[in-house]
């Protein structure tokens, strides 16, 4: 009997997910590792921390998605090292030897090295963090109405660094609830006094879009009141206040960092290997210098004549590199492998209701008809049928009420030794 390649891959994300469903019931052996039990979609993150969809709706256990799966198994632990001379990864509760490995880790929220401020401000890559800040955010108020007083003006800024389509969204979905929730849950306070404040160290937002789409959406920004700093680069958070580079300083008890990432690279690497924290990969996804070592996604490096630079770390680059090297790996003859070649398929982002900018190959367009395209494609690329219409479901309920229910504050235990 022929015995089947092993393949493990590392990480559930859009590329170590796409890259399991491609091989999924193939002459594979295939073992996804990752730390959490669950794949994320993390374009909806922003909507989570604003407490309008609710974290399970966007959050599918691996054991489900591969329950009806013949060869691909699913393992709940973190990887330490990879030792490549033995084929071997080392996690933290055992050791895994391979045929073929894929590193698909992803991203986190790049602090530029300040440690200070990865302590006290949020970022947003995984659903602890999103919980994180719509507890954080609420917990403000409730602490406002109990005090009956204004004496910490860091209650009342929100302030958003990164002017990106993280930052944006999470700017109008933040304006949208000042302006329409939080009055009517806590009908004695001001609301006024609140300020969503987007720090942005480009001129324009969405820097990365067309110049239509950049000056639409600082238009929707104004219109929803958003602050917006233009030209602005945060050098410090104490907990307390922002300080800005020009000086200028922000007091904020709630500060979301939206302002970058950094691959989540592994030790067993020389650094030789790495661009940008990213893993040097040829047209094939191969990492550089090994002949059985892949990465994808945002974690891996590969140079074109179309992108000299390397990729962009979206979605769309992270699945089609999984698509294409699991086609590959299915192929009998590696002289049949096809490479990579990045198709943009363009860009969006939403501020707020009726309000988003799309940039497609061949058409761009803002306003009410894309604010429809942002949501139905967002809403087609959820995985199951019970999610698209759990989400759908929230969606409507708050798109004609103007309000959701889903603004709990759920904050862990805290154990004692007392007996009850």
């Amino acid at each position: 009997m022929e015995t089947r390649e092993k393949i493990i891959i590392i990480g559930g994300g859009f590329a170590g997910l796409q890259l399991a469903k491609t091989l999924n019931n193939k002459n594979k052996k295939v073992i996804v590792l990752d730390k959490v039990n669950h794949h994320m979609f993390q374009p909806l993150f922003y909507q989570v921390a604003c407490g309008r969809i609710e974290p399970s709706n966007i959050s599918f256990p691996f054991r489900k998605i591969f329950q009806e799966s013949r060869n691909t198994q699913f393992r709940l632990t973190e990887v330490k090292e990879i030792i490549p001379s033995q084929n071997k990864v080392i996690t933290d509760g055992a050791e895994f030897t391979y045929d073929k490995l894929i590193i698909a880790t992803g991203c986190k929220t790049n602090f530029f090295g300040n440690k200070e401020m990865e302590g006290k401000a949020f970022g947003m890559k995984n659903t602890q963090e999103a919980i994180g800040i719509r507890n954080h955010v609420l917990m403000t108020f409730e602490k406002l109405i109990l005090e009956k007083s204004r004496s910490d003006d860091g209650n009342w800024n929100i302030v958003i660094v990164g002017s990106g389509p993280t930052g944006v969204e999470l700017a109008g979905a933040f304006s949208e609830m000042k302006k329409d929730i939080l009055p009517r849950d806590y009908p004695y306070m001001n609301f006024n006094n609140l300020k969503i404040i987007l720090v942005s160290s480009t001129e324009k937002p969405l820097a990365v879009m067309s110049t239509e789409a950049q000056q639409q959406s600082e238009k929707y920004l104004k219109e929803l009141g958003v602050n917006f700093m233009s030209g602005e680069v945060v050098t410090e958070y104490d907990g307390d206040r922002v300080i800005l580079k020009s000086g200028k300083q922000i007091p904020s008890n709630n500060v979301i960092w939206a302002a970058g990432v950094v691959g989540n690279v592994i030790d067993g690497f020389p650094t030789e290997k790495l661009v940008r924290n990213r893993y040097i990969v040829d047209r094939f996804n191969k990492i550089k210098g090994y002949e059985n070592i892949y990465a994808l996604g945002d974690i891996s490096y590969m140079e074109t004549p179309k992108y000299p630079q390397g990729h962009p770390q979206v979605a769309n680059v992270a699945i089609n590199q999984a698509k294409n090297l699991g086609k590959n790996f299915l192929r009998k003859n590696a002289a049949d492998w096809v490479e990579y070649e990045y198709k943009d398929q363009g860009s969006l982002a939403t501020i707020g209701k009726h309000r988003a900018v799309v940039d497609l190959p061949f058409v761009k367009f803002q306003g009410f008809l894309a604010w429809y395209f942002w949501m139905f494609l967002h809403l087609m690329l959820i995985l199951s049928v019970r999610n698209k219409l759990a989400i759908f479901f929230n969606w409507m309920w708050s798109y004609f009420n103007k309000d959701s229910s889903l603004r709990l504050i759920i904050s862990p235990s805290k154990k004692n030794n007392t007996q009850q």
